[in-house]
């Protein structure tokens, strides 16, 4: 990364150089790849004091990831090898010409726009030659060099993404199948529940101690057998939210519907410990997404905080909002995090108490569930926590529409980070 950052920034300096040559100068290399009169820098003359422009440009030559440097108006000034042979290059509107991919012009966009460095990994088909073939797997950044060139590094990630769809693709025919046996056993255990139902018996009678010990060993298996089907249904729940299925268009979701949904959904859990569900805030508040998947977020929040939560205690929504973000606050009066334990709950199969969580029932998703569907909406999920004190979890999700999408194929995940870090 270090050696792209200074062979970028070399090159950054020559497109700059390049620029500001006179007419004369330019027209000396007109014989190269040019958009809207631009030449692009593909020579190796011209070399300079110490021969550091054909240094620079075989260096950058020489790199595996691809490097794109766009100007003010999005015309690739500055493209090496690695960048043409992933297809970042597309022919302009006139013949002769060459333009950046749609996708290089948007991220160069939004860096301008918001002076930060944009990441995104994604999936770019191969064309008709190719559609046999799996997508190019890109991972790209965005970078500002000056108020009006864009550095763009592209690095080829096709085969961690195949990798990862091989991992998603198994988790969900894995999880599929195991759902018709773990049916099957559910409803044997509760048969068995039934034949071993205990008969009400005299005062002098003694009880019968097989029959007592089926029904023990049938409960269990019903208990596990439950816990089985809750852990392969979240399983096929976080292999969809990861990018199995694509995610669903974005429209508007009133809070108020999920907040009367989440109540309904863990009024059976909550009855049965004594602990009252509130809500304190706003009404008419609106986020932008998929009304199951926020529903569901907030679902698991509760049930997390009701698990954890003793008898004859509250949990309490709360809900704040400004122009662009809506925060959902979901605090108990639990046990607690530790800090050590703060920053992995939020990883699959990851519990802070295992004793406590055998005793729950619970499968180690939900709170990765809420990462992934936070994430998916371009928002985030965040806990503050003080052992034995409680816990409070936020979900922070958009409260307008999103910015248009990109014009190609979709984003797995965009991270944003100050520029230069």
């Amino acid at each position: 990364m270090i050696l792209v950052a200074l062979v970028v920034g070399v090159g950054a300096g020559l497109v700059v150089a390049r620029v500001r040559r006179p007419t004369g100068a330019a027209e000396k290399t007109a014989g190269g790849p040019h958009e809207g009169g631009r030449v692009i820098d593909t020579d190796e003359g011209h070399t300079g004091k110490h021969g550091m422009k054909g240094l620079g440009r075989k260096s950058l030559d020489s790199l595996r990831v691809g490097v794109v440097v766009l100007d003010a108006e999005d015309h690739p000034v500055l493209v090496n090898p690695a960048a043409r042979a992933m297809g970042l290059l597309r022919s302009g509107g006139a013949p002769g010409t060459i333009a950046a991919h749609p996708i290089l012009r948007t991220l160069a966009g939004q860096v301008r726009r918001t002076g930060v460095r944009r990441e995104v990994e994604l999936d770019l088909p191969r064309g008709r030659a190719g559609a046999a073939h799996a997508p190019l797997g890109l991972h790209l950044r965005a970078v500002a060099l000056n108020q009006t060139h864009v550095a763009v590094e592209a690095a080829d990630v096709t085969e961690s993404h195949r990798l990862a769809r091989v991992r998603r693709d198994f988790v969900a025919n894995v999880s599929h199948e195991l759902k018709t046996p773990i049916g099957a056993l559910q409803l044997l255990a509760e048969a068995l529940l039934d034949a071993t139902e205990l008969p009400a018996a005299e005062p002098t009678d003694e009880p019968n101690e097989d029959l007592l010990a089926a029904r023990r060993f049938a409960e269990r298996i019903h208990h596990e057998s439950a816990r089985m089907g809750r852990l392969v249904n979240e399983l096929l729940e976080l292999t969809r939210l990861q990018g199995a299925e694509p995610l669903p268009t974005p429209e508007p979701v009133s809070v108020d519907w999920v907040i009367a949904e989440v109540i309904d959904r863990t009024r059976t859990t909550s009855s049965a410990k004594s602990i009252e569900v509130v809500y304190n805030g706003p009404k008419g508040s609106t986020v932008y997404g998929s009304d199951s998947q926020v529903a569901t977020a907030v679902t698991n929040l509760v049930e997390n905080a009701i698990a954890y939560s003793g008898e004859d205690t509250k949990v309490e929504l709360t809900l704040r909002q400004d122009d662009d973000w809506v925060e959902i606050d979901v605090a108990d009066q639990g046990i607690g995090i530790a800090p050590h334990d703060v920053d992995r709950i939020f990883e699959r199969f990851y519990r802070a108490d295992q004793a406590r969580s055998r005793s729950t029932g619970g499968t180690g998703l939900g709170l990765a569930i809420v990462k992934h569907i936070a994430t998916n909406h371009g928002g985030r999920v965040d806990v503050t926590s003080t052992l034995g004190d409680g816990s409070t979890f936020t979900l922070r999700l958009p409260a307008r529409p999103p910015e248009a999408p990109l014009p190609l194929p979709t984003a797995i995940e965009i991270e944003s980070g100050a520029s230069g870090h």
